[in-house]
This record gives structure tokens, C-alpha cells and sequence, in this order.
């Protein structure tokens, strides 16, 4: 009998897996943190014989080449990944024993990046699933365009072509296994569903439904704006990444967090956005640590910059880090626990912003207000509130002034980066207004919702 236990990253969107028999593993795309990865061979009471990665990643940084180095596993990469540490090259049809009767056998799957290797676990020779990696995705595949702009449309063509070599070679039943398209940048769409077969996306994946020009063209239309950080972790990954510190930052009192905001470093609240806007460090950032704070902070911050945390507890502030170190930001400058009151200084006090409804904003005058929209290209082609602004939020610290004047009522699609939009404007100086509402809500509040067909643009209405 065989095991696979999936470790979810739901703040990247991913997922690592870990797989093997009644004696030793195979540890898949792992993560930065390998606790996770170790606590799951334990539970198994396995030992890890193998690490593999599908491709060097362009979203995290990976934890293989540390685990493999404390567990003593053989560290299995793509031949065609250059990069400078050893590793067992893998080439397409390199097989290795797991566990009794368990059998792992690679194929090149190009398309995600040039060197891109699935991964098929059997049992008795039988294919019981595939660790698709980048490639075949649930509903998706993940995307082309993150290796070299040039390269795209060739590795588009590689990709469906990839996710015909495994449909057309594998068993309907045999369980389909990606590492993105959960939430992740590097998928070219969110994927339908929480699990699959080969049946399944024979079925309902575009890559195995329609012609390699109507797929190229529509994936390639599609793709949206990658996250800045994705600059830095292919890089990081080649290269071999240092193991992760995840002891407590240095404690900041409130001298030291006037002093880095004086300074022009970023300071972190990672309360809720509820509590933020109720009460913060005026000059403080809001990313929830509850949201997507790895995405979106690693997306927003200047690469580089000092980062101080601000958590309202140990665990609060422990899941944060851990979140971070998944994307290369390994230490934080400083951290401190509590509230407004044990971040500000004797003189100092917390400043807050209004939360509102699009029913809310429906009943202003529009005239004396400025309606922010941070969501997506993707979002906002199917529809706008009239008259509104446009910056998507991972832009946005950097366009501030082309906000127009006026007190600003900004939305997204839930209310999540609504948040973050908000305490980055009252940073600024302006008069802000976050809507906490799901957008569904806004046409049933009366606000009138336009599409690039009402106007006769192809464009949605930019800043």
C-alpha cells in the first residue's frame, strides 16, 4: 500500500506532497520551511529517501536542497536546471525504487519553464499518480511567460503538447497531482476543484480540448501582471537557498518604530483590517496576516527594504514570519506584540479610517468623492463602477498621486485589498474610506456597473 499526504500552502496557493510506502518517502516541491515536510514523514513514521523538484520555482523559494541535505536524501533536479550545488540530474525516463513495489519515473513536461519534469509514482508497475508540478493543473496549466518573455509562445506550444504526452500515456484513474494553480501567480488560471484525474482533464482541461493555436492564443491573452518578487526566487533557488531562521525578531519599542517609519521603512500591521481601521500607527501598512500577506507584501515592498512586524500576538507574529521566509523575506528588521497602545510613543495617537458597504457609497455624491478600483485587469474587464478609478493594488504604492483629490472610496473584489489600498493612501495623507463588501453587492446596491462593451472601449477606464 502507498501513501500521499498533501502539505498545503494556502497563503501561495500551492502544494508540496509527500509520498511513499510502509518504510521510506519521496518529498515533492517542498517548501522553504521543511518542518512541515519532516513533521509529515514522522507522523508516517517514514524516512525521506528522495527530494525532487518538477523546476526551479518561480513563486517560493524551495526547502529541497536543505531537506535533502538533513535527511540524507538523494536530491532529484531537472538535467536541464543550471544550477552550481549537486544534485542527481534527472532525465526524462530516469526511474527510482521509493518503497517496496513503489516506483518513481520522470517525464520532461517543458512548457512552465524549458526543463519542466513531472514526476509518476506506480505501484507494481501500475501509474497511481502523477506529481504534475507546473504542467497538467486542475482545469489549467500553469502559465509560460515567467522564464524569458521571448520564450513564451514556444513554451505555450510545449505545454500543450506536454499535457497531451501525459493524458495520451497514462491511465484514466491515475490521480493528478499539481504543485500550483491553487491561488498561485504561476498558474494561468484559478483551478476548477480540489482534486483530479487524467479522465477528468481529458475532459474538462483547455490543453487537451482545443487545437495548440486556439490554446496558445487564449492563454497567452490571458496571462496577468506577475508579482514582482518572482524576480528574485528563480535566482534564489538556483543558486541553493540558505536555511531558514525562524526565531523571534528583535523587539521594537516605540522610539524604534518611529524611528524606521521616520526612516522610510515599511512597518506592518498584520492585525485585521476591522481592527486596523479602528485604530493604527499612523504610517503603518496593513497586510493582514491572515490574507495572502506572502503574495502581496512580497509583491509591494521594495525588494530589500526593512520590514517590522506588527502582531497583536506570538502565533500571530510566528505565522507571519513563517509565510515570509516561503518568499525570501528571511528576517524581519524588528517585531513587537500588543496593540496601538504599546506601538505608540507617550505623545502619539492611533488614527483610524471609516469602513463602509457599496450600499453606502451608492447613496454619496459622486461628484465630491473619488471611487478607487484595485482589483485585477482580469476583474475589472468584466466590470466596473461608473465613473471609477482605476490602479490595481500592487501598483498602487506607487501611484499614489495619480489618485484624484477628494476623499477616497476604495474597493476591490471582498474587501481584503480594499484594506491593504486603504492604510497605504491614509499613509499618504488622504482621506480614505474602505469598502468591506463583496462586489456582487454593488450592482444590487444601485451603482451603476459598465463593461468595455457599454462604453465602446476595449480598455477599462485607467488613473
Amino acid at each position: 500500500m502507498f501513501f500521499v499526504d498533501t502539505i498545503e500552502l494556502e497563503g501561495l496557493g500551492n502544494r508540496s506532497y509527500l509520498a511513499g510506502g510502509e518504510r521510506t518517502a519521496v518529498a515533492v516541491d517542498p517548501p522553504r520551511d521543511i518542518d512541515t515536510v519532516l513533521g509529515a514523514a514522522a507522523r508516517r513514521g517514514v524516512r525521506i529517501s528522495h527530494v525532487v523538484e518538477t523546476h526551479i520555482h518561480n513563486d517560493y523559494v524551495t526547502g529541497g536542497l536543505e531537506l535533502a541535505r538533513i535527511t540524507g536524501a538523494a536530491y532529484l533536479v531537472p538535467e536541464g536546471a543550471r544550477v552550481p550545488f549537486a544534485r542527481t540530474a534527472v532525465a526524462d525516463g530516469d526511474t527510482v525504487d521509493i518503497d517496496e513495489a513503489l516506483t518513481l519515473t520522470a517525464v520532461a513536461t517543458p512548457g512552465h519553464t524549458p526543463h519542466h519534469t513531472a514526476y509518476v509514482l506506480s505501484e507494481t508497475g501500475r501509474p497511481v499518480a502523477a506529481f504534475t508540478g507546473g504542467s497538467l493543473l486542475i482545469g489549467t496549466v500553469g502559465r509560460p511567460d515567467l522564464v524569458e518573455p521571448r520564450l513564451t509562445e514556444q513554451l505555450a506550444r510545449a505545454q500543450h503538447a506536454s499535457a497531451h504526452r501525459l493524458a495520451d500515456t497514462l491511465p484514466d484513474e491515475t490521480e493528478v497531482l499539481p504543485t500550483h494553480g491553487f491561488g498561485s501567480f504561476c498558474s494561468s488560471a484559478q483551478a476548477d476543484g480540489d482534486s483530479t484525474t487524467i479522465g477528468k482533464e481529458k475532459t474538462a482541461n483547455t490543453a487537451l480540448t482545443v487545437d495548440v493555436d486556439t490554446f496558445v492564443a487564449d492563454l497567452i491573452a490571458g496571462l496577468e501582471d506577475v508579482p514582482a518578487y518572482y524576480a528574485y526566487m528563480g535566482p534564489a533557488n538556483a543558486a541553493g537557498p540558505a536555511p531558514v531562521d525562524l526565531t523571534p525578531p528583535a523587539v521594537a519599542d516605540p522610539d524604534e518604530i518611529a524611528a524606521r517609519l521616520a526612516a522610510g521603512e515599511w512597518v506592518v500591521d498584520l492585525r485585521s483590517r476591522i481592527a486596523y481601521a479602528e485604530g493604527h500607527v499612523a504610517g503603518s501598512f496593513n497586510f493582514e496576516a491572515d490574507g495572502k500577506i506572502a503574495t502581496y507584501l512580497a509583491w509591494m515592498i521594495p525588494w530589500g527594504k526593512p520590514v517590522t512586524l506588527l502582531a497583536e500576538s506570538v502565533d500571530q507574529l510566528a505565522a507571519a514570519q513563517r509565510e515570509l521566509v516561503r518568499v525570501g523575506i528571511d528576517r524581519p528588521a524588528a517585531a513587537s506584540i500588543g496593540g496601538p497602545t504599546d506601538w505608540l510613543r507617550d505623545n502619539e495617537s492611533a488614527v483610524s479610517f471609516p469602513r463602509s458597504t457599496f450600499a453606502e457609497l451608492a447613496a454619496q455624491d459622486k461628484a465630491r468623492i473619488v471611487v478607487l478600483d484595485v482589483r485585477r485587469d482580469s476583474e475589472r474587464a468584466d466590470g466596473w463602477i461608473e465613473g471609477s478609478v482605476h490602479i490595481p493594488v500592487h501598483q498602487l504604492h506607487g501611484r499614489t498621486d495619480e489618485v484624484p483629490d477628494g476623499t477616497v472610496w476604495v474597493h476591490c473584489a471582498g474587501g481584503m485589498r480594499a484594506g491593504i489600498a486603504a492604510s497605504l493612501l491614509d499613509a499618504a495623507g488622504r482621506r480614505v474610506v474602505a469598502v468591506d463588501d463583496g462586489f456582487d453587492a454593488a450592482e444590487e446596491a444601485g451603482l451603476t456597473i459598465v463593461t468595455a462593451a457599454d462604453t465602446g472601449n476595449t480598455q477599462p477606464v485607467q488613473a
